[in-house]
């Protein structure tokens, strides 16, 4: 593996991916505020427009402050099989650039261009090229961070959003990382950043200032990634073959429900979202398990461990539903139920001329 140091790592990211999709196919919610969810009490924003963000609409938001920050929001229900397809054009797009790329979501990835496959003169120009088949042959707009390395690759394409793209060069790296807030940073998550801010660490220069002891005392096993990365270094290589360890879905009801068909019911509905997924996958796990929030929040989960991969939706819906059972009859009201498959089984799965980051 080269060292990450002449790695040329392009981050493509879709631009407000599932509300462009809704915009896309419905001209009449084109330039309106969209967010894609149910405007139920106990909804929640899974994707914005950036019309809507200008009211500081986000996903997870819930949908009653969603409404408050934006009265004439547009709530249009999640279509996650027309999106997992687009998702299927865009990283057929990436393959013809590159074998190396990783997935993070449907609407983002890390793609690995060091080896020139196409012959373009620049890992830039290789990202433009990429975002304009992806506005070509799907109508929706990218961006794309171009670096020597993934955690700055993810940095630079938020720096042009939406439909924009920018590099970090090796000569530039270290000084731009001082210059930004270190709550945009990988890893570190809004309760480090309220810590690192006690510690008087808000930018990337002062997040350099501290040595690696102090680092060590305040954050354990964190300290060399944030050491590190004050630094622009990132060794972490493109891994076509993350494999997934679970997936699940799950769902909140819109009131309490205590009533047993109407809470298997759901469960039988999450179980069939998480089969629907596998199956295209071709990913197959062996433990079930279900997961429950009641009213008052307190939560349980149940699993099961079967001697082979469930291999079909039956087989998934009857053990979801033996899970669920243990639990019930309840007197408590239910809030939340959820399914995951876990414990996947593994799946079967000259030089070439390098590619310079910039020109």
């Amino acid at each position: 593996m080269a060292d990450s140091a002449q790695r040329k790592i392009i981050h493509v990211d879709m631009d407000a991916f599932f509300a462009s999709v809704e915009q896309r196919d419905n001209p009449e919610l084109r330039g309106k505020p969209v967010a894609v969810g149910y405007p139920a009490a106990r909804g929640v924003v899974a994707a914005a427009s950036y019309e809507a963000r200008a009211f500081e609409v986000r996903s997870a938001l819930p949908s009653v402050t969603a409404l408050r920050r934006c009265p004439h929001l547009i709530f249009v229900p999640p279509r996650f099989d027309v999106y997992k397809e687009v998702s299927r054009q865009i990283h057929a797009i990436f393959a013809d650039y590159t074998d190396l790329i990783q997935p993070l979501s449907l609407d983002e990835a890390y793609l690995d261009v060091t080896a020139n496959r196409r012959g373009l003169p620049t890992a830039w120009l290789t990202a433009k090229e990429i975002r304009a088949r992806i506005l070509e042959e799907t109508g929706l707009t990218a961006s794309a961070g171009i670096s020597y390395n993934k955690f700055l690759a993810k940095l630079a394409s938020d720096q042009r959003k939406p439909n924009g793209q920018f590099a970090v060069t090796p000569d530039m790296g270290a000084a731009w990382v001082e210059t930004l807030p270190v709550k945009r940073f990988y890893g570190v998550g809004p309760v480090t950043a309220k810590k690192m801010q006690v510690l008087g660490i808000e930018t990337g220069a002062d997040l350099r200032a501290k040595s690696l002891p102090f680092l060590q005392r305040h954050f354990g096993s964190s300290a060399e990634w944030y050491f590190e990365i004050a630094r622009g270094i990132d060794h972490r290589p493109v891994n076509p073959d993350r494999e997934r360890k679970s997936s699940g879905s799950e769902t909140t009801f819109d009131r309490d429900l205590v009533d047993n068909a109407q809470i298997e019911a759901g469960v039988l509905a999450q179980a069939d979202d998480v089969w629907t997924w596998c199956e295209r996958a071709q990913s197959f796990g062996r433990t079930v398990t279900v997961k429950v929030k009641y009213a008052d929040f307190q939560q349980i989960t149940r699993s099961r461990t079967l001697p082979m991969a469930v291999r079909s939706a039956e087989t998934l819906r009857e053990t979801s539903l033996a899970l669920i059972r243990s639990v019930l009859p309840t007197e408590k009201g239910v809030r939340l139920v959820g399914v995951t498959v876990s414990g996947f089984e593994p799946q079967q799965d000259g030089k070439t001329q390098a590619l310079p980051l910039f020109a």
